[in-house]
């Protein structure tokens, strides 16, 4: 009976495990669901919509191909289309379950003397790729995000699209099936070694009631070959390795099981019992912007930067330079080649930090133009501290300029929106800071100039203040060197005013505003008699920005100062603290 429940085992373990198995290959299915797209027409660029990315769920694998090189790149919907606002393209989107095809015609002229629309190489892309012939790339796209893709930008795009998805097939019962089946082919094998047993044992002779034949005495003096030895049990040796034969059956059977049967999909899933969620902690208006950029896309566009500049100061190149910088961070770095071309000693400027960034705030914008800040990490030095950068756009075809870098001073704390929010940008002329941020430039270079006498004084934290500190020290070191020489025949004075950069105002949470704005400083050197002249022999800086040694009207030197500042609301007690500054040398010219 034991070899007919053993038998009965092994046939229904055979049954389960072959189901399980075949649930997980024969039966299981596709493992992917692909979608063609054919592109119509000889438009340079093809939007595929997020609409089409999303259809199906999971991640997105991208398969173009084309002779030649092809692009692809990725972004916010609506930064594509501005971006394309120039250029006719073809958006394949998704309607009621099918794939549509649309021609848009371009919207906006190129404005005159604009180079060529290309694709590569522009920051508003999130990412990009570019390769030769056929083009795969594995995507994770959400529905607001879409794919462009081009050739050169002025070929026909490529006609020839496919968007694959993965297909999550579950088996269920496929995991129960195999375990199921092979405790079966154990049960099985332990009857059958147990049926083995019985029957042997029952085989053995039966002597009881048999009376047993006489024997004759065993002569012990037998020697040698003659002797032999009587064995009462026949060897196991053979049955022996037989069990061990057997016991290798189930743990292979085991093994499979493990390599087949245990993933999550092989097994029944208990219904998810819904968890709370925890609330966010910013609450983001439904009217705000997206945030400009990622922290991803903020260091490559730094990093960018850094190379551009670091190129263009090697060559003293103002025109490579002005690709990737703009107001007086570009000012000051044309009269820094200027000088290093007149004075074989004149270093040149700190070199702009790479895309390795601590923090960013971006904000929170869909229009232009577009700014965000970013601290960066000094040099290694001990007295290197950390760096902030204002980087704007001026719109989609622009690439993104450092306007404004300083070194970071105060170790204010302050209330910063997480980057994947994003900060309001505050109007230049907000009535809701303690200054606006079009006064604050000229607030503080009244300060500056009058000290304690001025009328913004108060509001200034000026014990925080590393700039004011510096400036102080070292106008009474010059002007205790210009009185040394020339107290007799001319006088010295200093000023201060507003530079003429714009300021840029990106809110806190706590109803501040971080706000960067440009002063100047200004020296002015005149002479006090009406015989006397100023020479400036001894200075190859303001001779080489002037233009000639001397003057009988003086000379004005001015320094732009790059000034980061926290502005607190107006309902608020603190006061305005400097975060951070840079000084250089901009300009040196002769009294008019």
């Amino acid at each position: 009976m034991r070899f007919v429940w053993a038998v009965a085992a092994f046939v229904l373990a055979a049954l389960m495990i072959g189901a399980g198995i075949a649930q997980r290959t024969i039966f299981e299915g596709p493992k992917t669901e692909s979608q063609a797209i054919e592109v119509a027409g000889d438009a340079p660029y093809v939007l595929i919509d997020g609409s089409v990315l999303t259809s199906h769920d999971g991640s997105q694998n991208l398969r173009v191909q084309e002779d030649g090189t092809i692009f692809a790149a990725y972004g916010r919907t609506a930064d594509i289309k501005a971006w394309l606002a120039r250029a006719d393209y073809t958006e394949i989107g998704f309607d009621a379950g099918e794939i549509t095809s649309a021609s848009v015609a371009a919207s906006e002229p190129a404005a005159a003397g604009t180079a060529a629309l290309t694709p590569a190489g522009s920051d508003l892309w999130l990412d990009e790729f570019e390769q030769k012939d056929v083009l795969i790339t594995p995507l994770q796209l959400p529905a607001d995000m879409s794919l462009l893709v081009a050739t050169d930008g002025t070929q026909p795009a490529p006609h020839s699209l496919t968007v694959t998805w993965p297909v999550r097939s579950s088996t269920p019962w496929a995991g129960p099936l195999i375990v199921g089946g092979s405790i079966l082919l154990v049960v099985g094998l332990v009857l059958y070694v147990l049926g083995v047993r019985h029957a042997r044992r029952s085989r053995g002779p039966r002597r009881k009631g048999v009376p047993l034949p006489v024997t004759e005495p065993i002569d012990l003096a037998v020697e040698g070959a003659d002797k032999g030895v009587i064995a009462a049990t026949p060897s196991r040796r053979r049955l022996t390795r037989g069990t061990q034969a057997f016991a290798a059956l189930p743990l292979l059977a085991v093994s499979a099981v493990l390599v087949t049967g245990c993933t999550a999909d092989a097994w029944p899933q208990p219904a998810a019992s819904p968890t709370p969620s925890s609330s966010q902690s910013v609450v983001v208006p439904d009217d705000q912007g997206s945030p400009v950029v990622t922290q991803a896309q903020a260091e490559r566009i730094v990093d960018r930067i850094s190379k551009t500049v670091a190129t263009a100061d090697e060559a003293r190149d103002a025109f490579a330079a002005a690709t990737r910088l703009g107001g007086t961070a570009l000012a000051v770095r044309e009269t820094n080649y200027t000088l290093r071309g007149a004075i074989p000693t004149q270093t040149a400027l700190a070199p702009i930090p790479d895309g390795s960034l601590q923090v960013i705030l971006p904000e929170a914008n869909d229009e232009w133009p577009r700014t965000f800040f970013a601290v960066a990490p000094g040099g290694e030095g001990a007295d290197e501290s950390d760096l902030i950068l204002s980087v704007s756009q001026q719109d989609p075809w622009a690439p993104y300029k450092l306007t404004s870098i300083a070194t970071l001073t105060s170790d204010t704390k302050l209330n910063l929106a997480p980057a994947y929010v994003g900060a309001i940008p505050i109007p230049a002329d907000s009535p809701f800071l303690a200054i606006a941020p079009d006064d604050l430039a000229a607030a503080y270079a009244d300060v500056l100039t009058k000290g304690t006498g001025s009328a913004y004084a108060a509001s200034f934290d000026v014990a925080d203040d590393a700039f004011q500190k510096q400036l102080d020290a070292n106008r009474t070191q010059r002007l205790n060197d210009f009185n040394q020489t020339g107290a007799q025949t001319g006088s010295l004075t200093f000023s201060a005013s507003a530079g003429t950069q714009p300021p840029v105002a990106l809110a806190t949470l706590d109803s501040g505003a971080i706000v960067a704005v440009t002063v100047d400083d200004l020296d002015t050197v005149v002479p006090t008699n009406a015989d006397a002249v100023i020479k400036v022999d001894n200075n190859p800086i303001v001779q080489t920005l002037a233009g000639v040694a001397q003057s009988s009207t003086g000379f004005t030197t001015t320094y732009a100062n790059q000034l980061f500042f926290f502005v607190p609301s107006q309902s608020s007690k603190e006061r305005i603290s400097l975060l951070g500054y840079s000084s250089n040398v901009l300009q040196s010219k002769v009294v008019g």
